[in-house]
């Protein structure tokens, strides 16, 4: 009679988490979106952080080589403020919106800043359908009843009924 219990208890346990985690599961579905999508956003203002903290650096260092050699303005000048350069004797290219486009377009691309992939599960990107978010509402809420019903604890006996 004891190993019976036993059996019981296990599998009530079973039945009973495995239907608790669907029925919260289904529940809570829209909580863990918003969580992944906020660790999603938080990543991407990590990376944008670290970005501008490197732009920092490249202008404490460019302010730094400004104060050493001031002849460095005269040279910097005109591309930074977009000035026509006035030797007669230096050909300078003009870059078109087209190749400005395409070479931003790589230059993303080689940051990473165009992904499009998202890291929710599997699971969650299934569970986020309707259908099935209210099928697995329903299982779970199953699972728990028959757990209760079928391995709940078990009647003990009248005493009419022991001896008869």
């Amino acid at each position: 009679m004891r190993k019976q219990n036993i059996i019981r208890v296990f599998l009530f346990v079973v039945f009973f988490s495995i239907g608790a985690g669907a029925l919260s599961g289904s529940i809570l579905c829209a909580d863990l979106l918003r969580y992944y999508h906020d660790r999603e956003l938080l990543e991407a203002e990590k990376e944008l952080s670290n970005q501008l903290k490197s732009l920092n650096a490249d202008y404490d260092a460019l302010l730094e080589q400004l104060d050493k050699d001031p002849n460095l303005i005269k040279r910097i000048a005109p591309a930074t403020l977009g000035v026509e350069h006035n030797d007669v004797d230096t050909i300078y290219p003009k870059a078109t919106a087209e190749q400005l486009a395409a070479a931003r377009k790589a230059l993303t691309e080689d940051m990473g800043l165009n992904t499009t992939d998202s890291t929710l599960p599997t699971w969650l990107t299934r569970c986020k359908e309707p259908a099935r978010r209210t099928m697995l509402f329903f299982a779970g809420a199953g699972l728990i009843l028959v757990s209760f019903i079928c391995f709940g604890p078990a009647k003990e006996k009248s005493r009419e009924e022991a001896k008869s």
